[in-house]
């Protein structure tokens, strides 16, 4: 009796390991190489016009972006020229502030400081208010164009960053501007 006990629990205990192991087992899978459509030398298909497509769309993308680069260029390396010891607007400065106002329209999200700058002749005091005054007037004309004052800042740096060094009248021309700078 008692080996017949030990028979029936060790069928109980092994039985079900048997059971699991070998209905656990893993099978192959077998799967079919890929294949990929031959090239068609055929009249071009939806694939190639799509390809065609996406290639136009990229280029014009980056000719779009190209653009706007070219106009971003210009809006700020466009100085506002000035007369000796003036904050007039003169005729050219007005083309250009009218160019400028126009980006900015085409731009509504963009802010942007107007430094004022002079040439080296005039006491730094001097300099320093006259530049606060072309910077004001920069400012001003474009916000009679329609731009609001909360997107224009202004700050004077008088002589202290002139464009050209050097002491005669085709550099002291090239100092005195106002001058963009995007926020």
């Amino acid at each position: 009796m008692r080996k017949q006990v030990w028979l029936a629990m060790l069928m109980v205990v092994i039985l079900p390991f048997m059971l699991f192991t070998v209905s656990c087992a893993k099978k192959a899978v077998e799967t079919a190489p890929e294949t990929t459509p031959a090239p068609t030398t055929s009249a071009p298909g939806a694939a190639d016009e799509e390809a065609r497509r996406a290639r136009m769309l990229e280029e014009e993308r980056l000719r779009a972006e190209a653009a706007a680069a070219a106009a971003r260029d210009a809006f700020v390396n466009e100085n506002i020229p000035f007369e000796f010891d003036s904050s007039a607007i003169v005729p050219q400065a007005q083309q250009i502030l009218n160019a400028k106002a126009a980006y900015m329209r085409a731009n509504p999200n963009l802010a942007v400081t107007i430094e004022g700058h002079c040439d080296e002749r005039g006491t730094d005091a001097y300099n320093m208010a006259l530049g606060e005054r072309r910077a004001e007037s920069a400012k001003t004309f474009l916000m009679n164009l329609g731009i609001s004052a909360g997107r224009l800042d202004t700050i004077s740096y008088g002589e202290e960053k002139p464009l050209d060094p050097g002491q005669n009248e085709a550099a002291w021309a090239k100092n005195r501007r106002a001058q963009f700078v995007i926020e």
